[in-house]
């Protein structure tokens, strides 16, 4: 396993659609065990393979309860959400959005339709706090941030400050 560097916005591959997996292989394995250490060490609860700057469409989400001990960890290789019900809104942050959160509007249950590492159906309903979880990553294979959920306003206000930020980093 290898710690990859995670890409932040306004990096281009964040903004691109993501490609399917085709071959399920040694390396497939390699990626989602990088994935899956970067996620951890950031850390974070989700991370889209295009977060880690490689374009095809792999999720890997923590899905552990807090009385586990031990992390469990769901991988989605082609998700797809096929069918969704109700809404929440709650606060989102994310790896790849430096040092912001806002309040974003999901479905409140997902049914998502994907493969496993070896490239096995897996089809499933996610609610809550879990939906909302795959669903931004979803969003990231789709070259969304949550911030392109946000109002304009808002948006440009979290643009003006990242770009602040830029400048700053680069001075």
């Amino acid at each position: 396993m290898t710690k990859r560097i995670i890409v932040t916005d306004p990096m281009p591959v964040l903004k691109e659609t993501t490609k399917p997996v085709t071959v399920f292989n040694e390396e497939l394995r390699q990626l989602v065990a990088d994935m899956a250490e970067t996620m951890y060490d950031a850390p974070g609860v989700g991370l889209a393979a295009n977060q880690i700057g490689v374009p095809l469409q792999v999720a890997v989400i923590d899905i552990t309860n807090k009385e586990e001990e031990e992390p469990r960890l769901i991988v989605l290789i082609n998700p797809k959400i096929v069918k969704s019900e109700g809404e929440q809104c709650d606060e989102e942050g994310c790896l790849s959005v430096m040092d912001y959160c806002a309040q974003v509007k999901r479905f409140d249950k997902v049914w998502v339709e994907a493969q496993d590492i070896d490239g096995a159906p897996l089809h499933f309903m996610a609610e809550g706090f879990y939906a909302r979880v795959i669903q931004h990553e979803l969003d990231h294979l789709n070259g969304k941030i949550f911030v392109d959920r946000l109002s304009s306003l808002k948006r440009t206000l979290y643009k003006k400050r990242r770009k602040k930020q830029l400048k700053e980093e680069n001075a």
